[in-house]
């Protein structure tokens, strides 16, 4: 069976085998990789290597620095700054395995964390080994592996706490069974969390303690951002198996361009400002804009990427308020695509969306 998405240490086993046959700097244990390889990893070396994380390499040096001691990772930061992306890579670099994943949600429950059971099994049996089924957090304990905890501010707060006992103790309490799992080494836990969307709990000061924050930005400029979306695009359409389009840098960067300048309120030049929608124009967005205009160009058009390709997905990301982001999406279109040089095409798509 071919999968739609194959995980990280799938699809980029060949570059992990390589590193791993050249890697001879010093592993913490349960590791994979050394550190240094581990961050080779995630931004390329040039060569065969590709790189997954396009940013500052301090920053993960410093993330992957505290996976190596006994603190576990939060990565933060708004929507889009490819905090999911960067914490299955680092699993799949330093365990091999990514799919140690806890999805938080309002309705995560404890059991989500510390482990479940087969009712079956404890009806017919009572408590037993059988018939515990344990978490992956349980799992990544038991075998010394990285467990990924996505939007960790999504989940209730006396959940969230149930991690204090794991991350501080590195044990988890089976009471049911008079037993406990301790964490073998090379256990850890990475969990992101962003503070712009809806939903959000706080932190308690005291599970907030026991994690080393690591901020993930926004691409920094225009130029690595258009790199970021390139990339991620030439990679999702082969995985989708899209019709071959001829690169269109002109597009991307227009999709990146319009994100940039709404999201900041200010145009690119600096002599205008702007109101901001509700939306966050991430630049995850700005991927899912192009690669929807690639499918368009290539099943319903001439085969090449086009301003008409792209304007359905931009106003589609930009228009989240009914009330009030259609004012400011006309009021942008009129005052500052409407004049500049060569954005004609892409007005005139964009205004009769």
């Amino acid at each position: 069976m071919t999968v739609i998405r194959q995980h990280a240490e799938q699809q980029f086993a060949e570059e992990l085998a390589l590193l791993a046959a050249a890697d001879d700097r010093p592993r913490p244990p349960g590791w994979k990789l050394s550190p240094q390889a581990v961050v080779t990893y995630l931004l390329g070396d040039g060569g065969k290597v590709s790189p997954k994380y396009v940013g500052p390499r301090r920053l993960m040096e410093v993330a992957v620095a505290t996976l190596a001691t006994d603190r576990a990772l939060l990565l933060l930061g708004v929507p889009g700054t490819a905090k999911t992306w960067v914490s299955e890579h680092l699993a799949a670099a330093i365990s091999g395995n990514s799919t140690l994943l806890v999805q938080g949600t309002a309705g995560t429950a404890e059991e989500a964390i510390r482990y479940g059971w087969n009712y079956a099994r404890l009806l017919a049996e009572g408590p037993s080994e059988a018939a515990l089924v344990p978490s992956p957090v349980m799992r990544a304990m038991q075998t010394g592996a990285v467990a990924r905890f996505e939007e960790l501010t999504r989940v209730p707060s006396d959940v969230q706490d149930t991690l204090i006992t794991i991350l501080s103790e590195k044990t988890l309490p089976v009471p049911e069974l008079g037993s406990e799992v301790q964490a073998a080494k090379g256990f850890n836990i990475i969990a992101t969390a962003n503070d712009r969307d809806r939903g959000v709990n706080e932190l308690s000061s005291a599970l907030r303690r026991r994690f080393n924050t690591v901020v993930l930005p926004v691409p920094g400029s225009a130029d690595e951002e258009v790199d970021i979306v390139a990339r991620r695009v030439a990679q999702l359409g082969r995985s989708l198996e899209l019709p071959e389009v001829p690169p269109a840098m002109e597009e991307i960067r227009r999709v990146v361009t319009v994100f940039r300048e709404l999201r900041t309120g200010l145009t690119e030049d600096g002599r205008t400002k702007l109101k901001s929608p509700t939306g966050t124009l991430s630049t995850a967005e700005a991927i899912s804009v192009v690669t929807n205009g690639w499918a368009l160009a290539a099943h319903f058009g001439d085969g090449v990427l086009r301003p008409s390709d792209v304007a359905a997905g931009i106003v589609g990301a930009v228009v989240k308020d009914p009330a009030t982001d259609p004012v400011i999406w006309r009021e942008y279109l009129e005052t500052v695509v409407r004049e500049r040089d060569g954005w004609l095409p892409f007005y005139r798509a964009a205004r009769d969306v």
